[in-house]
């Protein structure tokens, strides 16, 4: 296919808000591509190169970009600056200019050709790199035609944004095939197993329906995490156990899957490779968060540790939280999550260590263990980690304790409280682990649950109003947060929160919404016009809102608001689709 068919059809996604007409739009792109192809089309229309977890970056900036289309058009880098400032968007300039040229460029590119020209860009590092990243980009935009470059132009600085995500791709695959979303549940499965679009879109492409069903957990690739749901009672959740279940103690620290192949040696050569090691000696270790992130570099104890497990391979399920050397004491969530650097990495190590509560494992030596019940992976986990029960250690098996009494219950959880963690998780003894979904088999049971509302809920931050009085300095003075309707794919709003932050807090959020903002309204945004931020805020900032109840709301699209909301803290660990959607809120009003 040649890029420049693609771009057409990139064209025809940006003019839409339709989730249907996306649906449609995809598919049709999908059947035109080649099992060679269709891997490279799904990233691309994405805005990237891989999938999220390979963390193949551009790292382009603006300017960089700038210079590069002002070398393109034989323009001066102020004029295309100001157009830039003008049109807000770097892929309407590059258009603008050479669509205005005498005989625009044909291209004959191919969607392979320019997929490997970004990703050499993408590869360039060290010394000089910047200035050849800008010169490959120049001589790739020299060769594309109008449209195709206007694509082009917005993707090394993450500003594509056509609206739709990893799941709209997985209903395009199944409108490919059938021309309507039956085959999404299935596919949805195997990308939840294997969080790799552009592998399950090649594999559906290559073997359909047969090749989709063979898809097993692999080493390397990270599985979507298990979400777990509320119950307001110790009674009702033993009661939707069937009167059994495993009570473990919930971390308020970040989720962690930890991949670990003692026979996958590191290859220097291999770019592709993230793993923490340049030693040839090393196996392959991994470390996922909740929103696929790799965050192995970060955590060089937890890299240390696992290889001392007596394994071939292993996928295991946990939490890592730091704690205080002197006292062992845990500490709060706002300290753990400083473990999160790019930076100063072993000294943040030795100040803030971490342990790692293991509490699921999901795939030994060659063999995944997704269907076996809980109570049976629980076993093999005890196994795999009999060395590690102590305290001194770094991954440790978590506590658990099987009850059939609501009385037992409580006083395991006052016990849990007491030792200073925010709850309790109870889990179904004979479920699977049903990779990225949300339900019964999993609950959770926090301080506070037993109050009006159940439970913080996580938003999306979509706007914010600018700042009176006081908050003039801060520049803002409230934001407008929505939740996620994953049935239609967009986010709802449900608030517009103006109190209960600290000065500290409005400055951290102004920043943080400064880096984000847009001139356009997002696609996926769906709001009353009467409650028009200031400043839009792209869909990416998640935030933990506590509040007292939740009311019926005219005004909300929703249709329900948070009474008395505030900010409790920022999740950069989620991404916007692990915001709590419409149906979680729906069912947190129905606990009052």
């Amino acid at each position: 296919m040649l890029f420049s068919k693609l771009a057409s059809f990139l064209a025809k996604l940006d003019k839409t808000a339709s989730r249907i007409q996306m649906t449609e739009i995809l598919a049709d792109v999908f059947l035109k591509a080649s099992v060679l192809e269709i891997d490279k089309v799904c990233y691309l229309s994405l805005g990237q190169l891989a999938p999220k977890y390979q963390k193949v970056e551009f790292n382009m900036a603006e300017k960089m970009m700038v210079k590069a289309i002002a070398k393109t058009l034989d323009l001066n880098n102020d004029k295309v600056q100001t157009s830039y400032k003008q049109m807000g968007d770097l892929g309407n300039v590059i258009y603008f200019f050479k669509a205005k040229q005498k005989k625009p460029k044909k291209s004959k590119l191919t969607v392979i050709d320019v997929y490997q020209k970004l990703l050499t860009i993408a590869q360039e590092e060290g010394s000089g790199s910047v200035e050849r990243k800008i010169n490959k980009m120049t001589v790739l935009l020299k060769e594309l035609d109008p449209l195709s470059a206007k694509y082009i132009g917005r993707i090394p600085v993450n500003k594509l944004r056509l609206g739709f995500s990893d799941m709209t791709i997985l209903d395009s695959l199944s409108w490919m095939k059938t021309k309507d979303k039956s085959l999404r549940p299935k596919l949805e499965r195997a990308f939840n197993v294997l969080a790799d679009i552009g592998k399950i879109a090649k594999t559906f492409k290559a073997k359909g329906l047969i090749g989709i069903n063979q898809i097993k957990t692999e080493v390397g690739i990270p599985i979507r995490a298990a979400k777990a749901e509320r119950l307001p009672t110790a009674k009702k959740i033993l009661e939707k156990m069937n009167g059994k279940c495993g009570l473990e103690p919930k971390m308020d620290g970040f989720r962690t899957m930890i991949h670990l192949d003692k026979a996958k040696k590191i290859k220097l050569k291999d770019k592709t490779n993230l793993s923490l090691f340049e030693d040839k000696d090393q196996c392959l270790v991994r470390i996922f968060s909740r929103n696929l992130d790799n965050m192995t570099h970060m955590f060089p104890e937890i890299v240390e540790a696992v290889q001392e497990l007596e394994v071939d391979n292993v996928i295991l399920d946990g939490e890592a939280i730091a704690f205080d050397k002197n006292s062992g004491k845990f500490l709060p969530f706002q300290e753990t999550v400083q473990r999160k650097r790019k930076h100063g990495i072993a000294k943040k190590a030795k100040e803030v260590p971490l342990k790692v509560f293991v509490f699921d494992i999901l795939h030994l030596n060659g063999k995944t263990l997704l269907k076996l019940p809980f109570s049976q992976r629980r076993k093999i986990l005890e196994t795999v980690l009999k060395l590690n029960k102590t305290e001194d250690k770094t991954i440790i098996l978590t506590q658990q304790k099987i009850v059939t009494k609501a009385k037992d219950f409580e006083t395991f959880f006052q016990k849990t409280v007491t030792d200073g963690l925010e709850g309790l998780m109870a889990k179904k003894l004979d479920a699977s682990y049903q990779a990225g979904a949300r339900n019964f088999n999993w609950v959770k049971y926090k301080v506070g649950m037993r109050s009006e509302l159940a439970d913080t809920i996580d938003c999306v931050v979509m706007g914010y109003y600018q700042g009176k009085g006081k908050r003039t300095s801060f520049g803002i003075g409230a934001f407008l947060v929505g939740i996620y309707d994953k049935k239609n794919q967009q986010f709802l709003t449900t608030s517009k929160i103006g109190t209960g932050l600290t000065d500290q807090q409005w400055k951290e959020m102004f920043k943080r919404c400064s880096l984000l903002k847009t001139k356009i309204k997002p696609k996926e945004y769906q709001l009353n016009k009467n409650l028009n931020p200031d400043v839009w805020v792209s869909p990416k900032l998640v935030v933990e809102i506590e509040a007292d109840t939740i009311t019926k709301s005219p005004i909300h699209t929703a249709k329900l608001a948070l009474r008395f909301p505030r900010l409790k803290k920022i999740r950069d660990d989620k991404t916007p689709d692990q915001a709590t959607t419409l149906k979680e809120l729906k069912h947190l009003a129905s606990l009052k």
